[in-house]
């Protein structure tokens, strides 16, 4: 893994909740992440949702097409002011 640690996000898309783990590198942010990816990345022990709240699927790995997020934040991050 080449000191990356694995980081929890949420990624909304305009009908899914994706929560899964991506692979970041010390220090570096989750917007720097997605800037610098190809059009799809690798989410592991991911888990869907649909925008009702039902889990619609679940997985070990997943690739995520980047062109369709709207919102990736570290989960940590959900929920506050």
């Amino acid at each position: 893994m080449n000191g990356e640690t694995k980081t929890r996000v949420i990624i909304l898309t305009g009908h899914y909740r994706i929560v899964g783990n991506i692979d970041l590198l010390p220090g570096a942010r989750v917007t720097d992440y997605l800037s610098e990816t190809r059009d799809f990345f690798a989410v592991t022990d991911a888990e869907v949702w649909d925008l009702n709240g039902r889990k619609i699927s679940s997985g070990a790995f997943m690739n995520i097409n980047r062109n369709r997020i709207e919102v990736m934040m570290p989960e940590g991050c959900a929920g506050k002011s």
